[in-house]
């Protein structure tokens, strides 16, 4: 008891800042793996080293000791290779962090035109059941993934949109990158996410789209071929089952027009950071009101 009383006496305010920055560490590592494939791969490193430790304190084993000692840089250069999915997705986290260090590449003016633009392509794409998939650059550059498709810089129109992802079209096959309120490129090929999908019935573009929001902090926009539903993809979570109102209003909601009820600079760099993803205001205002829908009225919508 004694010694544990000196151990605390011993303490000033740098060993706990020193601790709590360890701990902090901890917190956002486990924090940035968390619902991911690296989970159970972690458990079973940890178990794999307690059991060591174990054996090595309790037990005499020499040869035991001596081939876990050599293990250890193999272990070392192992664990970056096994977590690499999830190493890269942190330090892309970590560096759109920093979004309030740089300029933002999207450009605030003329935003409310391409909203409404794209609004009204996807209802009617979603009449007609054309599949899209309309993805908006924001602070992170998409320029690795417009390169795998057809360059356009055009000016973002409803027509361009629906013809683009018209059936016969040779470019309908693909994503559409949307750049400071101009169409970047189309046909671009985004990366797939690796996350489980709770319903089947969603297919590459929904796959596309989640993945893409997981990479970057871009928006995407999915009108399902299948089943004409149109769905909106943001950090790695999808909103579906929208109409063009609603759509509209999630987007808008999205961009942060209204940048005076935002937090303060700090709060949000530390919550890009963690991956917290707060549900816009709009949002929820959005989905109270669906909830909220008397049978009658959905049965009129219907």
């Amino acid at each position: 008891m004694g010694e544990v009383a000196a151990l605390f006496q011993r303490l000033d305010w740098l060993s706990l800042l020193d601790i709590g920055l360890v701990a902090l560490v901890f917190f956002i590592v486990l924090y940035l793996v968390r619902d991911t494939q690296a989970v159970p791969l972690l458990r079973g490193v940890i178990i794999l080293l307690i059991v060591i430790a174990i054996l090595g304190n309790t037990l005499t084993l020499p040869a035991f000791g001596w081939l876990f000692q050599r293990a250890i840089p193999a272990l070392l250069i192992a664990i970056p290779v096994v977590f690499q999915p999830e190493l890269r997705r942190a330090l892309e986290r970590v560096g759109r962090a920093g979004w309030w260090l740089n300029q933002s590449n999207y450009k605030a003016d003329g935003i409310d035109r391409v909203i409404n633009v794209i609004s009204l392509a996807c209802q009617r794409m979603a009449e007609r059941r054309h599949g899209a998939l309309i993805v908006l650059e924001r602070a992170t550059g998409l320029e690795n993934y417009a390169d795998t498709g057809v360059r356009l810089d055009a000016d973002v129109t409803s027509e361009l949109l629906q013809t683009i992802f018209f059936r016969n079209s040779i470019l309908h096959d693909g994503a559409v990158i949307i750049r400071n309120n101009r169409v970047l490129a189309a046909a671009c090929i985004l990366p797939l996410t690796s996350s489980f999908m709770s319903d089947r019935r969603m297919g590459l573009r929904h796959r596309a789209a989640i993945g893409i929001t997981e990479a970057t902090d871009a928006i995407a926009v999915v009108v399902s071929e299948e089943h004409g539903q149109i769905s909106i993809a943001h950090n790695g979570r999808m909103i579906r089952r929208l109409d063009a109102q609603r759509l509209e209003t999630v987007l808008r909601a999205f961009y942060q027009l209204d940048r005076q009820s935002a937090p303060p600079g700090w709060i949000m760099w530390l919550r890009q950071l963690l991956g917290i993803r707060s549900k816009p205001k709009a949002v929820a205002e959005s989905t109270s009101a669906k909830s909220n829908t008397t049978p009658s009225r959905r049965a009129a919508d219907g």
